[in-house]
């Protein structure tokens, strides 16, 4: 299999993550890829031109973090990410949406912010902030919904968190959040998110 992915992308992270809690790392060939170079050949593979996109040994193209955790989750024989037909499985994949919401906002503000000074809006950059600070304080209430066995729904809002101390540090998301704070210093030493840290 081959992933085309970014070394800073919080959703290629939770697929690395992914495959590396299911032992498939090793069967994945990682090809860093740019998707916002204008010469790459990325659109050729996923016409929404994004990462993270897995090419699978079939041939078949998967793109969109959850989908290819669910393909990579098919793959092995060892404990599921994605619990299945089960009511676990919704509470992972209500999860996964959160902790997916928070970074799908935190890029926004990012990208938002490498725009020229006076073609920014800080009124789109309040409202992803706004996304981000409603969300953490859901995590901080449901946060006997992150206990339990790894699955994917606690890999993608760790994933989340670290990208906001990634790139925005100054929201001081864990100001009044210790114990989602605690949960995340657990989880940031696992080996896969060790080895998957953005540089």
């Amino acid at each position: 299999m081959q992933l085309r992915y970014s070394k800073t992308s919080p959703y290629v992270r939770k697929v690395r993550v992914v495959a590396i809690e299911t032992g498939l790392d090793a069967l994945i060939d990682l090809v860093e890829t740019d998707p916002h170079d204008h010469n790459t050949d990325l659109g050729e593979v996923n016409p929404l031109g994004k990462v993270p996109t897995l090419i699978a040994d079939d041939g078949m193209v998967l793109f969109d973090s959850p989908v290819i955790c669910e393909y990579l989750d098919s793959l092995h024989g060892g404990a599921r990410v994605v619990p299945v037909a089960t009511a676990s499985h919704w509470l992972v994949q209500r999860m996964q949406s959160v902790g997916d919401g928070i970074m799908d906002a935190a890029v926004a503000a990012v990208m938002e912010g490498r725009r020229p000074i006076e073609e920014q809006s800080p009124g789109h950059i309040a409202r992803q902030k706004d996304k981000i600070n409603r969300a953490i304080e859901w995590l901080d209430s449901h946060l006997s919904d992150l206990s339990g066995t790894l699955n994917l729904g606690q890999i993608s809002v760790s994933c989340a968190l670290a990208y906001l101390d990634f790139r925005l540090a100054d929201l001081g998301w864990r100001d009044g959040h210790d114990a989602l704070g605690q949960w995340q210093a657990m989880m940031v030493e696992r080996p896969s998110m060790k080895m998957t840290r953005p540089e």
